[in-house]
């Protein structure tokens, strides 16, 4: 742990428009941070030569020992292949770990970046007094990671964690994954849009003013939220369940009615002490997890 100590890593969040990087020491010091925009179109080879150049534009001294990338899209169960990357052009199971060690010379990480961001929360966020934790974001659609003993529960074949993809209605709204009803079709943006004909801020805006149809609106809301997260504390028992996304700004309006449901729902025995709380680091949480990540294969490896 000594050598550790002097020790650093990259964590990189690979999205479609934003390449953000963080160098961040052992207790999550980001000591140097940089945004670079995704190359368009982002073809794997694009990216990969991107990627080289802002690591060593945010490593030139060559101090980190190791690199956590967080992909749009699963990863396989051993953190090496990208084998679908949403939103990027040509990514069909990409070995972007390999490639990445080829030109750096650093031991390479991947995993989902729901995942890095639930990992990120349950590092230096929401979840850092937990060791079992859920992580749920509420944005255009519904990611979700799991946390089982501070270590990301990914399945056998690496696509584990799709918490927003769970049956909440069987007759309910067609879902891209084949599925009907599920739980990302009543509390995504995409779902909230098709609901209401509005933006989740406008219906915050609304409840602020005491509109009825908008607190009732976000009471429903919560019911289908705490229904849905139901399930998930049956299976998983976990000591928090973390909110975050950008629906999670009117987490007023709807927790109330969430905890609610959980409550009347969930036994005690599988619910006992667990906190229903809001994610604390935003936009970084994804480059935070992946340097989490990186720090776990360190030390397997190290």
């Amino acid at each position: 742990m000594d050598a550790i100590n002097y020790e650093e890593v990259i964590g990189i969040d690979l999205g479609g428009s934003a390449i953000k990087m963080g160098r961040f020491d052992w207790k999550g010091k980001c000591l140097q941070a940089l945004t670079v925009p995704t190359p368009q179109p982002a073809y794997p080879e694009t990216v990969l030569d991107t990627l080289v150049e802002a690591i060593a534009q945010l490593d030139p001294a060559h101090k980190s020992v190791a690199i956590g990338l967080g992909t749009p899209g699963p990863a396989d169960a051993s953190g090496r292949i990208a084998r679908i990357a949403i939103n990027l052009e040509g990514w069909h199971d990409i070995p972007l770990a390999d490639w990445l060690e080829s030109k750096t010379g650093k031991p390479t990480v991947l995993a989902n970046d729901a995942n890095c961001a639930g990992l990120g929360e349950y590092w230096l966020g929401a979840g850092k007094l937990f060791r079992h934790v859920i992580v749920l974001t509420l944005g255009t659609g519904v990611g979700g990671a799991i946390i089982l003993d501070g270590k990301l529960f990914v399945g056998h074949e690496g696509a584990a964690g799709e918490l927003g993809l769970i049956t909440l209605n069987p007759e309910g709204p067609e879902c891209n994954s084949g599925n009907n009803g599920s739980l990302e079709q009543y509390v995504s943006v995409r779902a909230i849009r098709r609901r209401t004909g509005r933006e989740p801020h406008e219906l915050a805006e609304r409840a602020k003013m005491g509109d009825p149809e908008a607190i009732a609106f976000w009471q429903s809301y919560g019911r289908d939220l705490g229904t849905g997260l139901a399930s998930l504390l049956y299976v998983l028992t976990p000591e928090a369940i973390i909110i975050g996304g950008g629906v999670s700004a009117s987490a007023e309006f709807f927790f109330p009615a969430a905890q609610a449901e959980i409550d009347r729902r969930v036994l005690p025995s599988s619910r006992a002490g667990m906190k229903l709380l809001l994610a604390q680091l935003g936009n970084q949480a994804g480059m935070v997890g992946a340097a989490k990540l990186a720090w776990q294969q360190r030390l397997i490896e190290g």
